[in-house]
């Protein structure tokens, strides 16, 4: 929609937790566009059609500085549903005309927005129909691969991708009764604990920390990853553990800080394991080092 300057509006609808506002910043930025994240529920009625304004006798509606006023970009209604039904209304105009009040939003820009759904445990009001009508509706879920991506690419803790590898299904898992439960958000937070030394549960809960730190007390069982790395590996063999056999192939990933070093990591795999492994690190490894050039 983007690269073809389809002005649609665009309702982004998932759980808490996925990305889903960090996916319309990635696109922006990967356009060069720039991006403005509105919050409804933070702002009054005024707030957006803004001030009446005497001007020769009459009322000018001034609009508030917030809101673009050339360039191009992309204006982020983000948790629109957690606005009241009064804003919900006042973006109506918004949303389909491109403008509200005396005010139009410039040709450049794209108008999207965010929310999650009732069944998210959200503190949401039900959309109306007539603004749901004003968008086109995109639902995205969870999903791991692409999570590992972004996490390689953001560099967040080995263990915490490897972990994950080994355990998708505790990528996104809400869980009613605690207040802190696995995420894409929230794991990476945890990456931010863990690497300095901290309990990663008061990110994720308590279950999945558990499991997390089991899992991490196998990183004593990994070979020597940076021999591997540097081509001296050839007598090293491949674990028998399927988790530590997870935690050597994303941690050769993590590690690879060049071209040669991914060669020799594919080299000794493909010496020492079954093509599945080799497969699931060069996908990798192929990825990461393209996007570093």
């Amino acid at each position: 929609m983007v690269s073809n300057g389809v002005k649609l509006s665009t309702m982004i609808w998932g759980p808490p937790g996925i990305g889903k506002s960090s996916i319309v910043a990635q696109v922006a930025a990967a356009h060069g566009l720039e991006c403005i994240d509105l919050r409804l529920s933070q702002l009054a009625p005024t707030d957006l059609r803004g001030l009446p304004v005497a001007e020769n006798g009459r009322s000018h509606w001034y609009p508030p500085e917030f809101l673009p006023s050339e360039g191009a970009g992309v204006l982020f209604l983000d948790e629109i549903n957690m606005a009241p039904p009064t804003m919900q209304g006042m973006a109506q105009q918004l949303i389909l005309d491109r403008k509200v009040g005396s005010y139009q939003v410039p040709d450049g820009w794209f108008i999207w927005a965010a929310g999650n759904r009732e069944e998210d445990r959200a503190a949401v009001f039900d959309m109306p129909a007539p603004l749901a009508n004003r968008f086109l509706h995109v639902d995205v879920a969870p999903d791991f691969e692409n999570f590992k991506s972004y996490a390689l690419a953001r560099s967040l803790h080995e263990h915490v991708i490897a972990f994950l590898s080994f355990r998708p299904a505790l990528l996104h898992r809400s869980d009613a009764l605690q207040p802190a439960w696995p995420s894409p958000r929230s794991w990476e937070m945890a990456s931010q604990l863990h690497a300095i030394g901290l309990d990663v549960a008061a990110a994720v809960g308590a279950p999945a920390a558990a499991e997390f730190n089991a899992f991490a007390a196998l990183y004593s069982q990994l070979p020597d990853l940076d021999r591997i790395l540097a081509g001296a590996g050839d007598d090293i063999a491949f674990p028998e553990e399927p988790s530590v056999r997870y935690a050597t192939t994303v941690g050769l990933t993590a590690r690879a800080a060049d071209a040669p070093a991914a060669y020799h990591a594919l080299r000794w795999l493909a010496g020492v394991a079954a093509s599945e492994w080799v497969q699931l690190c060069a996908a990798d490894l192929f990825a990461m080092m393209r996007a570093r050039g």
